[in-house]
């Protein structure tokens, strides 16, 4: 099979990855200037001259992480699952025993090419808009005959759970790269979805009073090592959206996007996100129209 021709050379890239990420914040945290000893006490620095060498410590912080960044880009892990994903999709699963090369992703029964960049979207054989993972439940249901609950039983993956959704997830991705993000509005539940999408982003609540706003509605900022990207205007949010899914280095596993909004609703202690639930996807139609227009390069890796 593909992905075991390619496992060799990736699992040595992901610890030189990794020992190259740790390289890479040790050499950012020691750029501040920090003295081996105390100084001796000296009268109040000005405010400009703190500022000033404040500014020089994030910029080269910055820098080593975007080396760090650019290393990444060398090798991907991500191409496993989508070795395995192009081997699920051909393959004869289910009561029905059959594959979903008829799946209609948008495009026509079998069209894989481009068909996530115009995701999600309004299918008329269910009368709902559907992102990539619930039009997956609905081909795995339709052409396989696994029930709603087999096709979405644990999405995501762990060390003791290699789900097919993010092996199929990586491997429809895969081959929308190079393609022009085009997520259309002209049907009126597109539309709603939209505004539904909005309004969720927005929408302050939990015990921190937290929305997706909150982190991702603002230039320049960053939590920790990490830019919080501004999902309201264009160029920041192609530049996001696009590079899910991506493979996880610290957690040694691919995650999708509807992992990437699981997991922001738990970091802001809302109640749990269900999997392709018509929240799920009416945030993905927002913030996926917001990236209109950008070039889907995914997947991608992380740190």
């Amino acid at each position: 099979m593909r992905s075991e021709r390619i496992l060799t050379c990736i699992t040595a890239t992901t610890a030189a990855l990794v020992l190259l990420g740790m390289s890479a914040l040790a050499q950012a945290q020691s750029s501040s200037g920090a003295p081996a000893k105390p100084a001796p006490k000296a009268a109040p620095a000005k405010a400009a001259p703190v500022k000033a060498e404040a500014t020089r410590s994030s910029n080269a912080t910055v820098r080593e992480i975007e080396k760090y960044r650019e290393a990444l880009a060398d090798g991907n892990p991500a191409d496993l699952w989508e070795a395995r994903g192009e081997d699920l999709w051909k393959q004869k699963r289910g009561p029905k025993m059959a594959s979903l090369e008829q799946c209609d992703l948008g495009l026509g029964p079998g069209k894989v090419k481009g068909a996530y960049a115009q995701l999600p979207r309004y299918f008329e054989d269910t009368d709902k808009v559907e992102d990539l993972e619930s039009r997956l439940v609905t081909c795995m249901v339709m052409l396989q005959g696994f029930t709603y609950d087999q096709a979405k039983r644990a999405p995501f993956g762990s060390p003791d759970n290699k789900p097919a959704m993010e092996a199929l997830v990586a491997y429809v991705t895969a081959n929308s790269r190079g393609v022009k993000m085009n997520v259309g509005m002209k049907h009126p539940k597109e539309k709603e979805a939209y505004e539904i999408g909005k309004r969720l982003f927005f929408h302050r609540g939990g015990p921190h009073d937290f929305s997706c706003a909150t982190c991702h509605a603002q230039d320049d900022i960053r939590i920790r090592l990490q830019d919080l990207p501004n999902l309201t205007k264009k160029e920041p949010a192609q530049r996001a959206y696009t590079a899910w899914p991506a493979y996880r280095v610290s957690q040694g596993e691919l995650r999708s996007f509807q992992w990437r909004l699981f997991d922001c609703f738990r970091q802001q202690r809302f109640p749990e996100l269900e999997f392709t639930s018509q929240g799920s996807v009416a945030l993905t139609m927002f913030l996926a129209h917001n990236a209109n227009g950008g070039t889907y390069n995914a997947p991608s890796i992380k740190r």
